[in-house]
């Protein structure tokens, strides 16, 4: 079989230490906030994966349909001798990428999942005998240390994920990752763009009450890991489309006044009758913003690909 290697850049305790934190700060700020990257347990993961099949969500599907049919002109403006990819996953919409580029040396899979990472690359390595893969447990919103692997490299960011970060983190983001590009190398990088609020609204609170049952996970997962008492039932799943920001957001509305105690942090957190805890913020984009702000980061939009109905794209960016 062919190399597998394994980097762990987190200490054993940061995630536990980053939930503490992000729920301290989050539910004592105004307004109440927590970070989407919490949603993905190994229960928030599987019902993420039943999103992705439902009729109303359209991202994944038309990022999966532009990857089909554009992988070789990917490929070829690349040049790709290694495959970053960021928050990989179960690696599988990178399959069309790597199945795609014949010069291809080293996958570098970065996910924060040590689990994820090595099963990922047990079915890619017995499917692609002659890859090296060199996967790393990393938060990729933090500046990260790759391997020292052939280039050119292509650093991939897939899924409309970059819209969950808010625009200064997201230029912080950015930056980071233009740092990490030597000339030659690219960025390829998925946005969901803005259309009308119908179609934006359903796919994030479809009427099987999947996305509502993903957004109360959250709660869930801070109740298990933090001894919070949390009653997801008493809490709404809320969508709302912002035109003057251009971004969805996804909120848990109080049924009720309630009292919350969150016993490992010593934390008692009150919520009104009506009041919003925003869970996750999802940006969409239109070419020139996008272009705009890979410019600010020091990269030049050089191919923008969408699906056929124009709802979603790829763009492949290099190093100025």
């Amino acid at each position: 079989m062919s190399p597998f290697l394994l980097t762990r850049t987190l200490p054993a305790d940061a995630t536990d230490a980053a939930l503490r934190a992000d729920v301290r700060s989050g539910l004592t700020g105004h307004p109440k906030t927590l970070p989407p990257k919490w949603f993905y347990d190994a229960h928030g993961s599987d019902l993420f994966e039943d999103i992705t099949r439902l009729a109303e969500y359209y991202p994944t599907r038309c990022e999966r349909e532009i990857l089909i049919a554009r992988a070789g002109e990917i490929a070829a403006a690349s040049g790709a001798r290694t495959l970053v990819e960021l928050g990989s996953g179960s690696s599988e919409k990178t399959r069309h990428l790597l199945d795609a580029l014949p010069g291809l040396h080293t996958y570098v899979p970065v996910d924060v999942s040590e689990s994820a990472l090595t099963g990922a690359a047990e079915a890619l390595l017995a499917e692609r005998p002659g890859l090296s893969v060199h996967a790393l447990v990393a938060d990729f919103t933090h500046a990260i240390d790759l391997p020292d692997t052939p280039g050119p490299r292509l650093v991939v960011f897939l899924g409309g994920t970059v819209g969950n970060l808010l625009p200064g983190e997201r230029a912080v983001f950015l930056r980071s990752v233009r740092e990490r590009l030597a000339p030659g190398d690219s960025l390829l990088l998925g946005t969901d763009l803005v259309k009308d609020e119908a179609t934006l609204v359903k796919a994030y609170d479809d009427a099987a009450g999947v996305t509502a049952a993903f957004n109360k996970n959250v709660l869930t997962v801070v109740n298990r890991e933090l001894g919070a008492d949390f009653p997801p039932e008493d809490f709404t799943h809320v969508a709302l489309w912002d035109p003057e920001r251009e971004w969805i957001e996804m909120r848990l509305r109080a049924r009720r006044a309630l009292t919350v105690k969150i016993r490992e942090l010593d934390l008692v957190v009150q919520f009104e009758e009506g009041e919003d805890l925003r869970t996750e913020v999802s940006a969409k984009f239109r070419e020139e913003g996008v272009r705009t702000e890979l410019a600010a980061a020091g990269m030049r939009l050089d191919q923008w690909w969408t699906d056929e109905g124009g709802r979603f794209a790829l763009s492949l960016a290099t190093a100025d």
